[in-house]
């Protein structure tokens, strides 16, 4: 298996992988797919990485900026991340969170958010900062990753493309 960037022809197995990842999750309104493909369309994609597996693609993450209420720059959001269900649990998607993490530092980041599975992500290195919070959601599953000392406070606001329930 290889982690490699996304690319145009990759677009339409990420929507299937992107589908078929979340159509059983609990809490998820099933939009996700429409997320990534608005922030393509929006060329809000800082990270979009494909995992494929034998000429397949199995998994994809994707990162992209993020405000926050108290000035801080150069923060983003990690998500949607997916892998397909015949392939969880076999470190598919550890590798994209660790490649994902690593091309985020590349990128100069400050830092990522989250949110999602505490316990999933606490082992990448994310925690809850009360300081910094999501609106709407419970602050256990908003969670933070500072690549520097500095960690900012406010509220955190996703890319528009987090609206996106349609084409």
């Amino acid at each position: 298996m290889q982690i490699r960037n996304e690319i145009p022809a990759d677009a339409g197995a990420i929507e299937a992988v992107t589908i078929a990842a979340f159509e059983h999750a609990p809490h998820t309104d099933h939009t996700e797919h429409f997320i990534v493909r608005a922030l393509r369309r929006a060329h809000a994609l800082s990270v979009s990485l494909v995992a494929e597996d034998d000429g397949e693609i199995v998994g994809h993450v994707a990162i992209s900026p993020v405000s926050i209420s108290g000035g801080a720059a150069h923060w983003y959001g990690l998500g949607p991340i997916s892998v397909l269900p015949q392939r969880q649990g076999q470190g598919v998607g550890t590798q994209l969170m660790q490649q994902a993490l690593a091309a985020l530092r590349a990128l100069g980041a400050e830092g990522c958010v989250v949110l999602g599975d505490p316990q999933y992500y606490a082992r990448f290195g994310f925690t809850q900062q009360p300081a910094l919070t999501l609106p709407g959601v419970p602050q256990e599953y908003f969670q933070a990753l500072a690549f520097g000392v500095t960690l900012p406070e406010g509220s955190v606001t996703y890319h528009s493309a987090f609206s996106a329930t349609a084409e």
